[in-house]
């Protein structure tokens, strides 16, 4: 009597650990990802200390890989910047919702502020490169506006609702304010954007808001 093998042609018997179809090419994507996160991650750094046109072999030491996959991913510098840019966006506005569930209005509204000039001016180099004219960053103005915005909108409505903050000022006027208050001045060290926003910030309100921009204030004296 003939035995029929039910094994599919081409297939595996059904107890043999076969790999999944497109498991190998989720696998790729998956380390790209992991190697584009840490480069972004390791730039970030990078430019926080040497600036935006740091060698790009102290930024793959950082993130471990090499510099050929740097490029491979980021073909120009200017790519490697905007992503930077993008990513560090991408934490401030997220961070609104948190803020406003775990604070009062006013102390949400300076947090948030704190956090959008950290990422101005402890990047050497980012600020000035949303108004460098390079073609490269055409859209980060729009990318800028569209993810921080709402965030910074919904904090703002929330301290000018509480009577903590004046009302004529709206969130793109901050928006723009604090990225000009940031840009980087010879000589000078992030310390320096940290005061002037302190400034700013004591000038839009009054009661809590004044209070918390004081603190503000004394964390941007303890870096400085």
């Amino acid at each position: 009597m003939v035995s029929q093998d039910r094994t599919p042609a081409g297939g595996s018997s059904p107890g043999s650990a076969t790999p999944a179809v497109g498991e190998p090419t989720r696998r790729r994507r998956a380390d790209a990802r992991r190697n584009v996160d840490a480069l972004i991650e390791a730039a970030k750094t990078v430019f926080a200390t040497s600036g935006v046109d740091a060698p790009a072999k102290e930024i793959t030491d950082l993130a471990g890989v090499g510099v050929g996959t740097l490029y491979r991913h980021f073909p120009q510098r200017s790519d490697l910047i905007k992503a930077v840019v993008e990513s560090g966006i991408d934490t401030v506005a997220d961070a609104g919702p948190a803020l406003s569930a775990a604070h009062e209005p006013a102390e949400a509204l300076v947090t948030w502020i704190h956090g959008f000039t950290e990422l101005l001016a402890t990047k050497r180099g980012l600020a000035s490169a949303l108004h460098s004219g390079d073609p490269a960053f055409e859209g980060l103005p729009d990318y800028f506006l569209r993810r921080l915005g709402p965030s910074l909108a919904a904090l703002l409505d929330a301290a000018v609702a509480d009577g903590v903050v004046r009302d004529d000022i709206s969130a793109e006027d901050l928006l723009h304010g604090i990225t000009q208050l940031c840009q980087p001045v010879p000589g000078r060290g992030p310390e320096h954007s940290r005061r002037l926003v302190a400034v700013l910030l004591d000038g839009l309100g009054r009661g809590p808001t004044q209070r918390a921009a004081g603190a503000f204030h004394q964390r941007s004296a303890v870096r400085g």
